[in-house]
């Protein structure tokens, strides 16, 4: 691929700016010539604007749309994510690896900008080497950044301020909502990597995952969207390798092999003190998974999804 991430990403956010009133953004320059695009703390935000925020997360080379799903006679609207760059678009681009804290300023950063700052082990274990002269990082937080946080985010990029974008929306808002259930193939990508799976031999995904229902606060928040893939959410992949190693692999891939799973998520989180490292990491995955070998074209399936835990939960 000759474009980068950030390229693709931002002719992505420049949509998305062109026409705040139809998204439901606001769109703001800093004095340092930074873009901001409030997709959800104080702008209405909406669908659209959670679609089009989920697909620059992914650097452009991912797909969102909108689709339905009934589990357990519970019936919810959906995303749907594919790419055919699973491993670029998902861990060099959309996982929130980045925690961008600065004084008294602190927020999840995910995107393309990932790659430039290069702030996390994993990028050396990844094949994407990102380059790019301009900059877009995406924020979950209720916290807008400022001029100076801006210019914090563009140095560890090594951009100038003036090609930086920043997109931000906290967890309880339709925007957030969207854009981090959207993470739903993403978070299969993750389990794998902990797993040891190499991650070149993941060649397509494609994930489904329900849209919670917009919490009444952001700690509710992050319990409804974590809820939506640990016990929501669906995942297929094409895999290649050998049968036995991926079939004993999809074994362990599900939410439901932690300790930790059978119960809403924000009810872990309170039990653990909100502190997420006291979380058993394996719990973050789909609640179902599919593997499908191109080499054998044999399929493994393991999981289920969980329509008791989500009635919990949502409502």
């Amino acid at each position: 691929m000759n474009t980068s991430l950030n390229i693709r990403a931002m002719a992505l956010a420049d949509a998305l700016a062109a026409d705040p009133e139809a998204y439901g953004v606001v769109v703001t320059t800093l004095p340092n010539g930074a873009r901001l695009i409030d997709c959800g703390t104080t702008a209405p935000g909406g669908l659209e604007a959670g679609r089009i925020f989920a697909e620059i997360c992914m650097g452009g080379l991912g797909a969102v749309s909108f689709s339905e799903m009934t589990i357990d006679g519970l019936s919810m609207p959906a995303v749907l994510v594919r790419t055919d760059h699973p491993e670029t678009a998902c861990l060099a681009s959309q996982y929130a690896g980045w925690a961008v804290q600065r004084e008294k300023y602190f927020a999840m950063g995910s995107g393309p900008a990932r790659g430039l700052v290069r702030a996390e082990p994993l990028f050396d274990e990844l094949q994407h080497k990102e380059q790019a002269d301009c900059a877009v990082l995406c924020l979950e937080t209720r916290q807008m950044p400022d001029a100076d946080i801006a210019a914090y985010i563009a140095q560890r990029a090594g951009v100038s301020p003036k090609q930086l974008t920043l997109l931000a929306a906290p967890t309880a808002s339709m925007a957030g909502g969207i854009q981090i259930a959207a993470r739903i193939v993403e978070t299969a990508l993750h389990k794998l990597h902990a797993l040891k799976f190499h991650m070149a031999d993941v060649l397509h995904g494609v994930g489904v995952a329900p849209i919670p229902p917009i919490a009444k606060s952001d700690p509710r928040g992050i319990g409804r969207t974590n809820d939506a893939i640990l016990y929501g959410g669906r995942v297929h992949l094409a895999v290649r390798g050998d049968d036995s190693l991926i079939e004993a692999l999809a074994a362990r891939v599900p939410a439901s092999t932690s300790a930790n799973y059978g119960e809403p998520f924000y009810d872990v989180l309170k039990a653990a003190g909100f502190d997420f490292y006291k979380i058993d990491p394996m719990l973050f995955s789909p609640a179902e998974i599919v593997l499908t070998n191109v080499m054998s074209g044999r399929t493994f399936r393991a999981g289920a999804l969980n329509g008791a835990v989500l009635r919990q939960s949502f409502q």
